[in-house]
């Protein structure tokens, strides 16, 4: 989800201390260090070094016992005994807008592919977090949050469970009887007996929730009596993966979500007259649709113009009149870990395809069809579908892997959303009406940038936010650097990253992040590991790096990449030790600030002193011009550094004399002061 409006706000506005640390060397634990610690211990020669020192990084136990297993790697692939849980939805949601009201049915066929038995079910309870009492971490409406009618389990009827029954580790047996029991944002089912290794489950819930305008912080709900969109809208199968098990972590608020992959059949019931885009290819819209725009749907999806599907003069008989003034939309969604839906009736809807590259490996071009759909208040949005088909089309090119799915939709939602959030083929976006059409082209490559993390790559953003956020940063920035050419979208979030840092507000990358201030998660999670990763195009070169980045989506997608994951994956296609690098930045909030110290020139050449003044090692770039100009490029290794020293020297040999010397002309590199990195 885009938080920065509201984070940079708050990081203007509050003071607080971020949590800080380093990472033991042992254990993996999170330690006490932070900026200025030392964990390199002692020069070669006994000498004690002047600055801090890296240690080697340590992944968490549960990894490391997960590599041991074989689901995982140490070469950043999945392991041979790779597995992942499986569910096939059916849903029925019944959507009544005046009310405000969902009355939703699920069949849920739930396949344990573990190893392990599991004598608990877990699922997410995400509209709960709008409960009388609910645990979270900022204002939310309450509404009563989610009330269920039934639960079942093999076509058992189960009790509701009077206290919590606790989460025993795999082979544990349950203390008490079948039953079910809400905790806070989750619903623990334990059925009649444990699910075994490849064994499938059939659950049944049924459930209704009143829809808050602004749901869940801001991701889903309702405005102006013409617009709903729901997301979190059903019981939700909680990931239970090979490193942690189930991951029982609530939702409060401000960390988003880590879901597994399923199969989607669901059905959406809503008044005639009302537009549903949904996650999935709509089954039967021949059933629902008006023929006029039906007819104009099927050729936005053939045409590189912007079709516009439905204008105002359409709104009156935009659908058919339906049973009884109801219509029920049929979606049907393979391999996706989410599913969420909109629900307009005065919304202008544009669309158009745009290509997506080669997705089935047939030698020809495939393509998607992205959709904008904006109320009249909204007149930046005309230019929407545009600013999607060059996301879609880009990102494609980006990542090395295609845009998976039919199409993309994106919806206005002003008075739900200031910012944007992204769902499988679908992501709200507020009218930005006040920041303007360049913000407006931002946000929208921001959100559909996810569909490739967390959609693609499903990771965990409870506990590791800048494994998505970070990640789709930086795939936002290099759209937009070929959206606007001549732009550097990289500056910024220097600027954001490092007033917060130089603050001392930062919090490490690798900490919880639901228990990061705001201003702290938005660095962490946002802004500085897009740095990072444009630091280690830096260090790697672009062909490196984009060797690995591809290898990073060709690996994980449709899996559950963790961020060790990632940092091997680099570290076996550079074939580089790169510890130093992730221990220095994911796991410190060390600074980085290179600098000029002197140039001196005589006749036997140009000495050329460079300072390493802040604490994180980095290998120096220098790019030298003559007064001839001839350029040459010398670098400082950061093994310098790593011995120690603060301080080195590179030697020019004579010639004509040099008239300019620049540390990281190429701009890779988010360092403190650059001021001081030009002579």
């Amino acid at each position: 989800m885009l938080l920065r409006l509201l984070s940079l706000v708050v990081a203007l506005t509050l003071a607080g201390c971020a949590a800080t640390g380093g990472r033991g060397a042992g254990d993996g634990s999170l330690g006490t260090g932070g900026r200025g610690s030392s964990a390199g211990g002692a020069l070669p020669d006994g000498g004690i070094p002047r600055r801090p020192l890296p240690s080697r990084m340590v992944p968490i136990p549960a990894f490391q016992q997960a590599t041991e297993n074989g689901t995982r790697t140490t070469r950043g692939e999945p392991g041979p005994r790779y597995w992942q849980q499986w569910a096939e939805y059916d849903l029925t949601a019944r959507v009544f807008p005046d009310e405000k009201r969902v009355e939703g049915r699920a069949q849920i066929a739930y396949t344990n592919n573990s190893p392990d038995s599991l004598p608990q079910l877990v699922l997410e309870l995400i509209q709960n977090v709008h409960a009388p009492g609910a645990m979270r971490n900022g204002p939310q409406e309450v509404t009563g949050g989610i009330q269920l009618g039934s639960v079942s389990v093999d076509g058992r009827k189960l009790p509701l469970g009077a206290s919590p029954p606790g989460l025993p580790s795999p082979g544990q047996g349950a203390t008490a009887g079948p039953r079910y029991v809400t905790l806070g944002t989750q619903l623990i089912i334990l059925p009649p007996r444990a699910v075994r290794a490849g064994e499938t489950v059939q659950l049944d819930i049924d459930w209704t929730f009143k829809v808050a305008q602004q749901g869940a912080g801001g991701r889903m709900g309702w405005s102006r009596d013409n617009l709903l969109f729901l997301a979190y809208w059903y019981p939700q199968m909680a990931v239970y993966d090979d490193v942690v098990g189930w991951h029982t972590d609530p939702f409060l608020g401000q960390a988003e979500f880590y879901a597994d992959f399923g199969n989607y059949d669901y059905t959406v019931e809503a008044p005639a007259g009302w537009i549903v885009l949904g996650t999935g290819q709509l089954q039967n819209a021949e059933q629902v649709l008006a023929q006029p725009v039906l007819e104009r749907l099927r050729r936005a999806e053939t045409s590189d113009e912007v079709v516009p599907v439905l204008a105002k003069t359409d709104f009156a008989a935009a659908t058919l009149p339906g049973a009884e003034g109801r219509l029920s939309w049929h979606f049907k969604a393979d391999s996706v870990r989410d599913v969420a839906f909109s629900v307009t009736r005065e919304s202008a809807w544009d669309a158009a395809r745009t290509p997506v590259g080669d997705r089935d490996g047939d030698g020809r071009t495939d393509y998607a069809r992205v959709d904008a759909l904006y109320r009249e208040e909204a007149p930046r949005w005309a230019n929407v579908a545009r600013y999607a088909q060059h996301s879609v089309r880009t990102l494609s090119e980006l990542t090395g892997l295609s845009y998976p799915w039919s199409h993309m939709s994106v919806i206005e939602a002003a008075e739900i959303i200031g910012g944007g959030m992204e769902f499988p083929m679908m992501t709200i976006i507020g009218d930005y009406n006040a920041q303007g059409d360049s913000a407006l082209y931002n946000v929208t490559v921001h959100e559909i940038a996810h569909m490739w993390v967390p959609m693609t790559l499903s990771s965990d953003e409870r506990r590791y936010s800048w494994l998505d956020e970070g990640t789709t940063t930086f795939n936002e920035n290099g759209a937009r650097f070929d959206f606007f050419p001549g732009s550097d979208p990289f500056f910024g979030d220097w600027q954001e990253y490092l007033e917060v840092a130089q603050a001392g507000l930062e919090g490490q990358m690798m900490w919880p992040s639901d228990y990061q201030p705001p201003q702290a998660f938005t660095v962490a999670s946002y802004s500085k590991p897009a740095s990072v990763l444009r630091a280690l195009q830096g260090v790697l070169g672009d062909e490196t790096f984009r060797r690995g980045y591809h290898a990073l989506y060709d690996r994980w997608a449709w899996k559950h990449p963790y961020p060790w994951d990632l940092f091997n994956t680099f570290e076996s296609v550079s074939g580089r030790d790169l510890d130093w690098f992730w221990q220095s930045w994911y796991y410190e909030t060390w600074l980085l600030d290179q600098a000029i110290g002197s140039v001196t020139s005589s006749g036997k050449g140009t000495r050329i002193v460079v300072e390493d003044r802040g604490e994180l090692p980095m290998p120096v770039h220098l790019t030298i011009t003559r007064a001839d100009g001839e350029t040459l490029r010398r670098d400082v290794a950061v093994e310098t550094w790593l011995r120690g020293a603060t301080s080195a020297t590179v030697n020019v040999p004579a010639g004509s004399p040099v008239t300019r010397v620049e540390i990281d002309a190429g701009r890779y590199f988010p360092d403190a002061d650059r001021e001081n990195n030009v002579w």
